[in-house]
């Protein structure tokens, strides 16, 4: 029992360190530091070749987004799968019609910008540290519901960067990669849109997310296509703002 009780006294000085640095609000970075992750955080998603690696993460948030939809309205989530091609699924069951199945539908190209948009605020607050320990959460949540290798790879190692930043470098350092992380998906979740209209325009993508949506609802494509740009780019402008201008 004493290797049991040293471990669990352990353990719980870790989870109280990691809740304490959670917690406690942190000063913002220096303006010029904001920026150039803002910056970093645009190039990596203009260079093509960069993007290529970096949209995983857009692809992990985009289906944990349909994940965590299906589910509060009342769908069974059967897995996700994440895929080399920075495609994924989710499956889940229930009605094939209806406001759940739209909602989940709706949710997929919508949900990076709106995490992006979440996490805006929270480092507005002055939770930097306490964002990415959250974001550790949600990726452990997810781990879950994966059910295939390259998704089992790409969480883990998404989860093990977290951590690795989350425990190790000072806070200086982990305010400045939550606000790259915040930069990327805000400004990541607006070029998938793009990508999927032009896939559109040459007559792929056909059981897309857009595609679905004007079958369940009778409203064309296009015009999903359009609300899926309103909604990223308005999350991008207002999350922008708060990062660039912190709540004082």
């Amino acid at each position: 029992m004493g290797a049991v009780d040293d471990f669990l006294t352990a353990a719980g000085d870790v989870i109280a360190q990691i809740w304490s640095a959670a917690t406690t609000p942190v000063p913002p970075p220096d303006q010029a530091i904001v920026l150039a992750a803002g910056l970093a955080a645009l190039a990596v998603v203009l260079v093509t070749p960069v993007w290529r690696v970096a949209r995983h993460v857009v692809t992990i948030a985009h289906e944990g987004a349909h994940a965590v939809v299906a589910m509060l309205t009342g769908r069974r989530l059967d897995g996700i799968r994440l895929h080399s091609d920075t495609s994924g699924l989710t499956v889940t069951a229930g009605r094939p019609r209806g406001a759940g199945m739209v909602l989940t539908a709706f949710a997929g190209y919508v949900g990076p910008g709106l995490v992006g948009l979440g996490a805006a605020w929270l480092l507005r607050a002055g939770y930097a540290v306490g964002l990415l320990w959250l974001l550790v959460v949600l990726l452990a949540l997810l781990l879950l519901k994966i059910r295939n290798w390259f998704g089992l790879w790409s969480v883990l190692v998404s989860g093990a960067l977290l951590v690795a930043v989350s425990w190790w470098l000072d806070p200086q350092a982990q305010s400045a990669v939550a606000y790259a992380v915040t930069w990327f998906l805000l400004l990541g979740s607006v070029r998938p849109v793009f990508e999927l209209q032009a896939q559109r325009s040459r007559g792929r993508a056909r059981s897309s997310d857009a595609d679905q949506l004007g079958r369940l609802t009778g409203v064309p494509a296009v015009v999903w296509v359009g609300v899926f740009v309103a909604v990223t780019a308005g999350c991008l402008v207002l999350g922008a703002t708060w990062i660039v201008q912190p709540a004082a």
